[in-house]
């Protein structure tokens, strides 16, 4: 019998794959049989160096070499998977946020997206087929104020961009998903329940519940893992969703409240 999801024979470029939901997605599409291909500013040890394209996504510079260095090891893509993303704003509102800070935000959360896309998707459209996952964030439709002003902002430029991508490339034969995650369960976030612990004297799982109540709750009492974040993405990058296109799954555990 075949399995139900398989990217045998597939080229994929996942951004940001050394850790976290994108190190899940990597690992994944490679046991599903694709030739994967990963950047970050830094190689973990257990990741074969072959796999890894060592550059800073923030620059057109570092977008230029990676997108060139997919074509010299893969030939091209069928499938690009935009992970990175990332905040490191001040808290503060509004007010906190200079110039720099909002350039920091389009320059991590929405450019690189945008230059690899111009750089790699000619050549999807050309062979009329491949697929565009871009990773935005339930925090584009429910920022936190007080401190993912920017990041919000530049995840739903973001996700705007995907919507009109897809409007353009998919009659050729280019489909373009975005996924977009609540709070997932990764050694930041989990670090980050550790810190709150500390700074109010509280247990870990009272830090995570503390992030829980900033999100307004998650229904299901949980972080999603990342492992389930992976799954949606290899699902949604695979045959199995052939007609899926220019719309957005959330998996957030049902953290936003509207419909």
């Amino acid at each position: 019998m075949s399995p139900f999801i398989s990217l045998e024979g597939k080229r994929a470029l996942v951004t940001s794959g050394t850790r976290g939901a994108g190190a899940a997605t990597v690992k994944l599409f490679r046991e599903l049989g694709a030739k994967v291909l990963t950047s970050a500013r830094s190689r973990p040890e257990d990741l074969p160096a072959e796999m890894f394209v060592g550059v800073d996504l923030t620059t057109p510079e570092g977008c230029a070499q990676l997108a060139e260095t997919v074509r010299q090891r893969l030939g091209g893509v069928d499938i690009i998977v935009h992970m990175l993303g990332g905040s490191s704003a001040p808290a503060g509102g509004y007010e906190a946020l200079t110039d720099e800070e909002w350039r920091k935000e389009l320059d991590l959360n929405l450019m690189p997206a945008v230059r690899l896309d111009r750089e790699l998707v000619p050549a999807m459209t050309a062979q009329g087929s491949g697929v565009i996952v871009h990773v935005t964030s339930i925090q584009r439709v429910m920022p936190l104020p007080e401190s993912t002003i920017g990041y919000a902002a530049a995840k739903a430029a973001l996700s705007s961009y995907s919507k009109s991508l897809s409007k353009l490339v998919s009659p050729k034969g280019v489909r373009v998903v975005r996924i977009s995650p609540g709070w997932i369960a990764t050694e930041g976030s989990i670090a980050f329940a550790e810190r709150l612990s500390g700074q109010h004297g509280v247990s870990v799982e009272a830090g995570r519940k503390m992030i829980m109540d900033a999100l307004g709750g998650i229904p299901i009492g949980r972080p999603a893992s990342t492992d389930e974040v992976a799954n949606l993405i290899a699902f949604v990058s695979s045959d199995r969703a052939g007609s899926i296109t220019g719309t957005e799954y959330v998996i957030d555990g049902g953290t936003v409240p509207t419909v």
